[in-house]
């Protein structure tokens, strides 16, 4: 039985490490949209800052996501099975209220599209 707690702990170590790598994948995504649209506004790049923002921020949350999904894989009691839950929720309500956001944005952009413009007139 000395190897399957040497086996047990050498999985522990791997989707811990799994997890960290997911969740630093997502903070690099979110952190580069941020910064590209960061310059993107002080250059008067035309596109859409806002949605590409909400977009990246949508992707990295998917990556920490699941990160948390992994991580209750190696939770070991129910206190961090809970907290582990709560996390996930809120997360995943983060992520809808971006992609309701997102829709909300690509609305508003189709109907601007849609309008004549006062040149038009």
């Amino acid at each position: 039985m000395d190897w399957l707690s040497g086996f047990d702990s050498a999985l522990s170590i791997g989707i811990t490490l799994i997890i960290h790598l997911l969740e630093l994948m997502g903070v690099a995504i979110i952190l580069f949209g941020a910064v590209r649209d960061f310059i993107w506004y002080f250059t008067g790049h035309q596109a859409n800052i806002r949605l590409d923002l909400a977009r990246s921020m949508a992707l990295g949350l998917e990556f920490k996501l699941g990160g948390e999904i992994l991580r209750t894989v190696i939770a070991r009691d129910m206190r961090e099975i809970l907290t582990v839950g709560a996390l996930i929720a809120l997360r995943a309500a983060l992520n809808f209220l971006i992609h309701w956001e997102i829709e909300h944005i690509e609305e508003d952009e189709a109907a601007d599209k849609s309008m004549p413009s006062e040149e038009d007139i």
